[in-house]
């Protein structure tokens, strides 16, 4: 088709037929592909001007660039689509396109407050036209809220008069986590990992958020239960925590790297070793700020003496 438009001279509709296929090759994952395409895209749609087009690509261009993992770009492209959008009427749909890849964006920052009122206005968007994409907004909306540790409003949010209208597995995926979360139950929430797995696992921006949370909720359980040792089984520390022995021992080796605590792990006795937190001694940072204002001390006596000298 782009072919027959340039044979044919149709340049509009050739930007529309590139752009769109710039799209597919997102879907279908061959990114740097499609970020070839736009490049050359972009520069000719700017020298035209059509704004509508370049809102478009601008917006999908941010896409591609948070699919690579290169945040200030995404964010860049983002802000070129905003200051596109703003010279012209922009329809609900591709405003609310606008806000929701916004509020993906200020996630990953882990910014989830700013994050949840754009998911709000996409959500709000996408609900007025019953676009099937509201479901996903919504959903986002609910991920903030669990990771901001207000898991509780979850529950009132789905019973909203604009909730009840989506209710299925991703409602129902949130739902489960968002218990989970509130009863700090690892167990909870990897079963609603594995009920819901093609709506938590399988949404890229879901399961990345959803992995750190696992994550802070697995050290917080595992500091709580270790917290009255001073040496303690791997064994029975695993069982307590309901969790694979080897998943527990890796977990527990990661947190001593990262110096959550001070401890050791006994491997051949299968055993944790957990130390004293060693007290700061005070001497140190007071002789250091002694030495400092001495230093000071002599500067201050030596331009003094420069000046009685000249």
């Amino acid at each position: 088709m782009v072919q027959w438009t340039r044979d044919e001279k149709r340049t509009f509709l050739r930007q529309r037929i590139e752009a769109r296929l710039a799209t597919l090759l997102m879907e279908s994952k061959e990114y740097s592909q499609a970020l070839s395409l736009l490049n050359g895209l972009i520069k000719e749609v700017r020298r035209l001007d059509d704004k509508l087009l370049l809102v478009d690509i601008d917006l999908l261009e941010s896409k591609l660039h948070f699919s690579l993992r290169n945040l200030p770009k995404a964010k860049a492209a983002l802000t070129a689509a905003r200051t596109a959008a703003n010279a012209i009427y922009v329809p609900p749909a591709q405003q609310g396109a606008i806000d929701l890849q916004s509020g993906i964006l200020h996630a990953e920052e882990k910014d989830y407050k700013t994050a949840y009122s754009y998911f709000f206005e996409a959500f709000e968007s996408f609900n007025a036209l019953e676009d099937p994409k509201a479901v996903f907004s919504l959903k986002y909306m609910l991920l903030c809220k669990i990771m901001v540790s207000q898991a509780d409003d979850v529950a009132g949010i789905i019973s909203s008069k604009a909730g009840l209208q989506y209710l299925g597995p991703d409602l129902d995926a949130m739902k489960a986590v968002a218990d989970a979360h509130s009863k700090r139950s690892l167990k909870l929430f990897e079963t609603a990992l594995r009920d819901y797995k093609a709506q938590l696992e399988e949404d890229p921006i879901v399961h990345r958020h959803l992995s750190s949370l696992y994550d802070t909720l697995l050290e917080q359980n595992l500091c709580r239960l270790i917290e009255p040792f001073s040496r303690v089984e791997i064994a029975h520390i695993a069982e307590l925590i309901e969790l694979p022995i080897d998943h527990v021992e890796r977990k527990m080796s990661q947190m001593i790297l990262d110096k959550k605590f001070a401890g050791t792990l006994d491997q051949g006795a299968g055993c944790l070793v957990i130390f004293d937190d060693p007290k700061t001694d005070a001497i140190y940072p007071a002789t250091l700020e002694t030495i400092s204002n001495v230093g000071k001390v002599v500067d201050s006596l030596f331009s003094r003496s420069a000046k009685i000298m000249a």
